[in-house]
């Protein structure tokens, strides 16, 4: 359990895009906030900039932000937000395992691992030992890094399964703009967060092709309600799907160009060169989530098509054809 909301010390690992901004927010309500970069040259780079050029350009660091590439430098911060992509978790996690305990530890990544088919909450208390302060939390929903540095309201899902940790984390990481909810259903918050990026990259195939604003709605709707079939076969509950975790991050990821994955989507059905080095957490998420899909027998037709797609195993054209051909039913 983590000690009293205020009293406890926020470290944030990852100096992405998200990371950053989750420690720029934090460091400006009160209180020393580590950022972690895996590169002692980075690290260097953002104290001496006061700003991360590479990641989050234009969004300047408070004072009490303090970037390091040393984990022993965050041995006092019990409260741990894990801000690295989804690939890179499971090698931090074996790498690190005793620095772990004891902390609480907030999973922000969104996917699912393809190996283990795991969610990073759920990796992560698979990982980490069994002595670890509480069980692990989730900080997920609509945000886009650049709106949350630079203090535009946003509202996220705080999924906890132990209320009391939920509570405090709540206190802790709200900040004026920043406003999160609580939940108890981490798995189907972190089902919510990692399908709506596949859902996401299809969006993006639908604009990108030119097949309109219609088709792209239209997708979105059934999109969702694989999210929740597949969500609720794991585990989650229908009412995470409809929230800020589920619903709300879908919208903001299929309609914004800001999404990385609705730009990698786009690219595609456009035939235009994809961005090289840009994390698309998506498209290893396709693949897993196929899988999970048909393991649990879960209709899941635009989860496999894009899965397909990625896979070059089908075109755009064909994907298309095969969802509209398919048989008639009820909503």
């Amino acid at each position: 359990m983590i000690a009293s909301a205020r009293s406890s010390r926020i470290a944030v690992l990852g100096a992405g895009a998200f990371g950053t901004a989750l420690a720029i927010a934090l460091a400006q309500q009160a209180g020393t906030v580590r950022l972690w970069a895996r590169d002692l040259d980075h690290a260097r780079e953002m104290g001496l900039c006061r700003e991360n050029i590479r990641r989050l350009p234009g969004a300047a660091f408070p004072g009490a932000l303090q970037p390091t590439a040393d984990l022993a430098d965050l041995d006092q911060d019990d409260v741990w937000l894990l801000a690295m992509p989804m690939r890179a978790l499971p090698e931090f996690l074996r790498a690190h395992k005793p620095r772990l305990a004891g902390r609480m530890l907030v999973a922000c990544a969104k996917g699912v691992d393809p190996s283990s088919g795991l969610t990073a909450p759920a990796l992560i208390a698979q990982m980490v030992p069994p002595e670890a302060a509480s069980p692990v939390a989730l900080l997920t929903g609509p945000s886009f890094a650049h709106d949350i540095a630079h203090g535009l309201p946003t509202a996220l899902t705080l999924a906890c399964t132990d209320p009391q940790a939920g509570h405090a984390l709540q206190e802790r990481l709200s900040t004026p703009v920043l406003r999160l909810y609580r939940s108890v259903d981490v798995t189907g918050a972190a089902l919510g967060g990692a399908l709506k990026n596949v859902v996401a990259i299809a969006a993006g195939m639908v604009m990108g092709a030119g097949l309109g604003e219609s088709a792209r709605a239209a997708l979105m709707t059934r999109g969702h309600a694989e999210m929740q079939r597949l969500a609720l076969a794991l585990g989650g509950r229908p009412e995470t799907l409809a929230g800020l975790s589920g619903f709300g991050d879908l919208v903001l990821t299929c309609t914004s160009a800001q999404s990385r994955n609705f730009r990698h989507g786009m690219a595609l059905g456009a035939g235009q060169p994809i961005t090289a080095g840009a994390t698309v957490e998506g498209v290893a998420t396709a693949k897993a989530a196929a899988r999970l899909a048909a393991s649990h027998k879960i209709d899941a037709p635009i989860i496999a098509m894009v899965a397909a797609v990625l896979a070059e195993k089908i075109t755009i054209s064909d994907a298309t054809q095969a969802l509209m051909r398919r048989p008639l039913k009820e909503e």
